[in-house]
């Protein structure tokens, strides 16, 4: 599932104009990096859920076919959060344990390790990044594969992640609720895992950071990388 229903306040007044999923750099729509990203780890069939400006997301991705997968579009006539988004999902997502990918990220994680990844009775496994300036106190520790709760050292969430449907159980279709409250309890039980993951990531939530990428993406096109 690609999370893709934020209105992106951060980024206006671009995402007065364009969803915060279209939003470009290095010449391409931030969702189709991920889609494109997704196809090559092998997922074929991928969610998104669409508000802001929705129409202008399907018309531009239609049914996936064009980047080799199959779109479902899950939508809500308000952004319902990230955890909000996946309990309006639920019947499109299925009970297997699923990738989820926010829309607003760009990394060079090989999301191919989720797909042979197993849970092993967590609710979720996280790919956590070094602290980025602009989120120095991170959100979870680390420790012998599992994340938690401990006030140091700790991480940042990428945005990337694999989740037993289980874990947004407590909220109901139609409801607003974030996810980061329901992965803290998760922490607290023991049950929830993580990696870290020291490569190419990007939050892009400001428009000073959407423009460091696309200069960073258009150099790696120039040097061929």
């Amino acid at each position: 599932m690609i999370l893709a229903a934020g209105r992106g306040e951060r980024l206006r007044p671009l995402t007065d104009r364009v969803p915060k999923a279209l939003a470009e750099a290095g010449g391409k729509p931030l969702v189709v990096w991920q889609l494109e990203r997704l196809a090559r780890a092998g997922f074929h069939d991928i969610v998104i859920n669409v508000s802001h400006f929705a129409e202008a997301i399907e018309a531009r991705l239609g049914n996936g076919s064009a980047f080799g997968v199959s779109l479902a579009y899950s939508r809500e006539a308000q952004p319902l959060e990230s955890a909000g988004g996946i309990a309006q999902a639920r019947q499109l997502l299925g009970r297997e344990p699923f990738a989820l990918v926010n829309a607003d990220v760009f990394c060079d994680y090989d999301l191919a390790a989720l797909r042979t990844r197993a849970l092993d009775g967590c609710l979720a496994h996280l790919v956590l990044a070094p602290n980025p300036p602009h989120h120095a106190a991170g959100d979870f520790s680390l420790a012998g594969g599992r994340a938690g709760n401990a006030p140091a050292p700790r991480y940042t969430y990428t945005g990337i992640a694999l989740l037993d449907p289980a874990l947004v159980e407590p909220v109901r279709a139609g409801d607003k609720a974030q996810l980061a409250p329901l992965l803290r309890a998760a922490a607290q039980e023991g049950r929830l895992a993580g990696e870290l993951y020291e490569g190419l990531w990007r939050d892009i939530g400001t428009a000073e950071r959407l423009a460091g990428l696309d200069a960073l993406l258009r150099a790696r096109t120039r040097a061929g990388t």
